[in-house]
């Protein structure tokens, strides 16, 4: 609780990895709820800009190196849930 945690996702691909990489990563409260994606990268980091993790995601992934973890600041426990990180790089998905 409160210091930095990372959220670490890793992937292989048959494909060249090129521009049209794509990396989600959604969110589901432990009390269930609707899914939510918090952050979206193609080419560049794009953090949520809505809701509880706004201005609190920050991007430590390399694509190059098959690497698409994310930081979260100041975690709390009502943050606990499903973290799912999902990696697109057409034609491989």
């Amino acid at each position: 609780i409160g210091e930095q945690v990372s959220l670490t996702c890793s992937f292989r691909s048959s494909s060249p990895i090129t521009e049209s990489l794509t990396v989600d990563w959604t969110y589901q409260p432990l009390t269930g709820g609707q899914m939510e994606t918090i952050f979206h990268y193609q080419s560049v980091p794009y953090p949520t800009t809505v809701g509880k993790f706004k201005d609190r995601i920050s991007w430590l992934g390399n694509v190059a190196k098959g690497d698409a973890s994310i930081a979260i600041q100041s975690p709390a426990i009502s943050d606990n849930g499903t973290f799912i990180c999902s990696v697109k790089n057409p034609p491989d998905v």
